[in-house]
Order: structure tokens, then sequence, then C-alpha cells
């Protein structure tokens, strides 16, 4: 980069598009990325649209997300991925979704297997399980 300041509007988009991610806004969401905003677009944690839909337990902003092409390897600065978040959340579906997307349990660290483990959740740890 130059080290020309980025343009506050553009801040201000990606503060938005970053809402609409946590929010499960999905429609909205989708609208923007179909309309050119980068679909595996990073904060300044490293978290991924896709890491914070997952975390607050949106399995459609997941899907649609996914279908877009998010990437769900993508880890975040604490070396967390998509999964692990919705792991940590106890967001069956959401954790259905990223498995059936190829999303891999021991990705990441603390990977999702690890965070169930951690947290003692058997519930997710047998989902983790069922991929094949």
């Amino acid at each position: 980069m130059s080290g020309q300041p980025i343009d506050p509007g553009v801040i201000e988009l990606a503060g938005r598009v970053f809402d609409l991610a946590r929010g499960g806004h999905t429609d909205e969401l989708a609208a923007y990325l179909d309309a050119g905003v980068p679909v595996n677009l990073t904060n300044d944690k490293g978290d991924t649209l896709l890491v914070l839909a997952a975390y607050h337990g949106h399995s459609a902003t997941v899907a649609a997300l996914l279908e877009r092409g998010a990437d769900h390897a993508r880890v975040n600065d604490r070396g967390q991925t998509a999964l692990a978040a919705a792991v940590f959340k106890q967001s069956a579906e959401t954790v259905q979704r990223l498995l059936a997307a190829g999303a891999e349990p021991d990705v990441g660290g603390p990977s999702a297997r690890e965070t169930a483990a951690f947290f003692d959740l058997p519930a997710m740890a047998a989902l983790l399980d069922t991929r094949t």
C-alpha cells in the first residue's frame, strides 16, 4: 500500500457488512456480496464474514456465504475456524452446514474437535465424528 488512508466510506461499508454477518441478515449481506464485496473479507482480528456468522449461529447466513465461495478453512488471528466457532456456540445446524461444505474438524488451533473436547461438548464431538 502507498500509505494513504483508507476512504472513510470504505471503512463504514466494511463495518456494515461485518455487522450484517454478525446479525444474520442473510439477504442484505448476500446483496452486498453479489455486488462485489469480497466473500472472504477479513476484519482487523482476522475474522472472516463466515467466522462471524458461524460464531453467532446464523446457519442460513453461513450457507449463503459458502454458496458464494467463502473459505471455511481460513483461520482468524487466534487460529480459530468457522467450524470451531460454531462448535463453541453449540450451533448444530451451522456445524452440519460447514461439515457438508467440507470443513475439517482438525484444522486450526484450537481445532473444532479440540474445542469440543476442551469445553466438554459431547453432542458437538459426535457431530464432528459423523463427518464422512
